[in-house]
């Protein structure tokens, strides 16, 4: 049995951030991020527990939601994938979704750890 690995790189929009930063100062920006990341993991977890449950309109909800929140702190591929997700929602497709929803987790689990570290280092 041959097993994939999957190491998509994923980077962060660095220019997003240090937009915030400029417009919100350090306190003010880093709140921001903070609040997001945590709405992020919660999202997260709904969508995970929505799809198990197959409650999939609730899921593309969280799903859309979490584009936006991507989007704000410069997760910009968590973003697109979120936006796949909704799609292979509406299409119906659960073949497409399985795979599209687990590419979503693992570039949700190495976003937050990327924006992590950033945030321990100068932006």
């Amino acid at each position: 049995m041959t097993s994939l690995q999957q190491q998509e790189r994923v980077r962060l929009d660095a220019d997003r951030l240090e937009t915030l930063y400029q417009q919100l100062g350090e306190r003010g920006a880093e709140d921001v991020v903070c609040r997001a990341l945590e709405a992020i993991a919660a999202r997260l977890a709904q969508a995970e527990r929505d799809y198990r449950a197959a409650r999939f309109a609730a899921m593309r909800k969280g799903c859309r939601s979490l584009i936006a929140m991507a989007d704000q702190v410069g997760m910009s591929l968590l973003a697109r994938v979120a936006g796949d997700v909704t799609g292979c929602i509406d299409m119906g497709d659960g073949t497409a979704l399985a795979a599209t929803f687990a590419r979503l987790l693992r570039i949700a689990d190495r976003s937050l750890c990327e924006i992590w570290d950033m945030a321990e280092g100068p932006i």
